[in-house]
């Protein structure tokens, strides 16, 4: 399970000013910040939130990006935030992408006993449910072992709760499956976007390609790609 909240992109200004700095090229800059509305006196309105790219700009986005990391540096001042819901499991393999990404994370150390668990806050869309596998053979599956340890963490929660014992609260901490879901808001900027892309498009978690399929869909981003990989 992967959830995605807030996105937000930034810095595209900035970012294609500083991609013409080395040619001295800012008067071939055609992109609009803003989204055209009407005229006044004569003068195009735009408003602030919008962004249109124009086509010069685009292509030497493309360009640059076909270039290489060395020549699409703009691409590190484009900024992206949002936060994640997701299993730590998953967690572990982002926290691979540590230069040019910060992340604030709810914490599981001072926090982890403020609410009762549930069987929500794991991830277990996968897990088997119990079922019979025969005519006489009754197998208590993956999704029911889950259950009763939602039900033993609550116990030592309880326990902790009442007795401020720091051995409960040790019980929950190393009994806490990796299927936990933890909440990070995210800065990165469009190069991580852009290999991440490329390094977990196929990847065997359900949340990776799942997650690539929104980057894919973050402002300009295939449009920047262009099919080049």
């Amino acid at each position: 399970m992967i959830k995605i909240e807030h996105p937000d992109v930034y810095g595209w200004e900035a970012a294609i000013r500083g991609m013409r700095n080395p040619m001295n090229s800012w008067d071939k800059s055609d992109s609009v910040y803003g989204t055209f509305w009407g005229e006044i006196d004569g003068h195009k309105c735009f408003d602030s939130d919008g962004l249109t790219i124009g086509k010069n700009d685009l292509d030497l986005m493309k360009r640059l990006y076909k270039g290489g990391s060395e020549h699409r540096k703009y691409l590190r001042q484009i900024i992206v935030s949002m936060d994640i819901t997701a299993p730590l499991y998953w967690w572990k393999e982002f926290d691979t992408y540590k230069v040019g990404t910060t992340a604030n994370s709810c914490s599981t150390m001072h926090k982890i006993h403020a609410k009762e668990f549930t069987l929500d806050d794991f991830s277990h869309e996968h897990l088997f449910d119990n079922t019979f596998i025969s005519d006489v053979v009754y197998v208590r599956r993956s999704l029911g072992l889950l259950m009763d340890i939602v039900r033993v963490l609550n116990e030592y929660r309880e326990n902790y709760l009442k007795t401020k014992d720091k051995t409960y609260w040790w019980q929950i901490i190393q009994l806490l499956p990796s299927s936990y879901n933890q909440k990070r808001t995210v800065t990165m900027n469009y190069e991580n976007v852009m290999n991440m892309i490329h390094q977990r498009e196929n990847h065997k978690l359900d949340e990776w390609r799942e997650f690539v399929e929104i980057l894919k869909e973050l402002p300009y981003v295939k449009e920047i790609k262009d099919h080049h990989e």
